[in-house]
């Protein structure tokens, strides 16, 4: 306990500072001044200390401290998976939509750590869960990283499951990049399209890329086109290597069956935002084959 009251006073010590506003949040001038991007604020949501954090917003420091690449406490907190950290910062005010000078949000940094405890409180919050900067969209982050938990909040509260952006292409693209084989599997039967990657790029010639023959097969089964080519005129065929699991797996894989090319087209037609529940009247069995169960 004492040293906690060290560390607190230690802490206090530090900020006895006049604060200046940058972009509309507060900001320490010693930051300003010298250039740091690191707070006591800061490192307690990121270090977990929460009897710290708890005291100096107490004492009167902003919620919303902003570094010198404005980045608040509540990114350090979600990127490191504090939930009760997030929680406090966020009841003392603490702005859900801060964007960093890279464009990361504090639900961007939930999804990076893989915390779906602290990607649901953000959602709770109501944020905007589509980004306009590019390199920071959180559900690709999620995809990519292979935090299926993460990437499926975001389905439930609306994300756009086909949603492609420029050098990261779509989710599921993202996923097959990555080998996430179970952030695949979520979204395939979460009715992402399987031919949209990256440009001319599909979430196949992805697979291949990674090796991830399970990925492979499962694109596959979800109706991939094994014949379709990137923007240099190659097949997924092409890009894999002689005599591999993944040649031999692509070379194995014959035309769909009937059943196969329905329950394809029934998808197709039902949409993504259908797919789970599936509205139509159906026996459980039908609709166990529709989803894929």
């Amino acid at each position: 306990m004492a040293e906690t009251q060290t560390e607190v006073l230690l802490e206090s010590e530090f900020w006895q500072r006049p604060f200046r506003v940058y972009g509309g949040l507060a900001c320490n001038s010693f930051m300003a001044e010298s250039g740091s991007d690191w707070t006591p604020l800061h490192d307690a949501a990121f270090q977990g200390r929460l009897l710290s954090l708890r005291t100096l917003v107490a004492q009167g420091f902003p919620a919303d401290m902003l570094s010198m690449d404005r980045v608040t406490p509540l990114h350090e907190a979600c990127l490191a998976g504090h939930y009760a950290c997030a929680k406090v910062l966020l009841d003392n005010g603490a702005m859900v939509e801060a964007v960093s000078s890279n464009g990361a949000t504090p639900l961007f940094n939930a999804c990076s750590s893989g915390s779906g405890a602290c990607v649901r409180l953000i959602l709770q919050h109501r944020p905007a869960i589509h980004t306009t900067h590019l390199l920071a969209s959180p559900i690709h982050e999620a995809a990519r990283k292979g935090h299926r938990e993460c990437m499926d909040l975001l389905l439930s509260y609306g994300a756009y499951i086909d949603l492609e952006l420029p050098d990261l292409g779509t989710p599921l693209y993202s996923a097959c990049l990555a080998g996430a084989t179970s952030c695949v599997q979520s979204l395939l039967h979460s009715g992402a399209d399987v031919r949209v990657g990256c440009g001319q790029d599909s979430p196949l010639h992805a697979a291949v890329d990674a090796g991830a023959v399970d990925v492979v097969e499962l694109l596959m089964d979800h109706g991939a086109d094994g014949s379709c080519r990137n923007s240099q005129g190659e097949t997924p065929l092409d890009l894999a290597a002689p005599n591999s699991t993944m040649r031999v797996t692509l070379q194995n894989r014959g035309p769909c069956s009937l059943s196969q090319f329905c329950r394809l087209s029934i998808r197709r037609r039902l949409g993504g935002s259908r797919l789970p529940s599936t509205c139509l009247v159906l026996p459980h069995r039908l609709k166990d084959f529709l989803l894929y169960q």
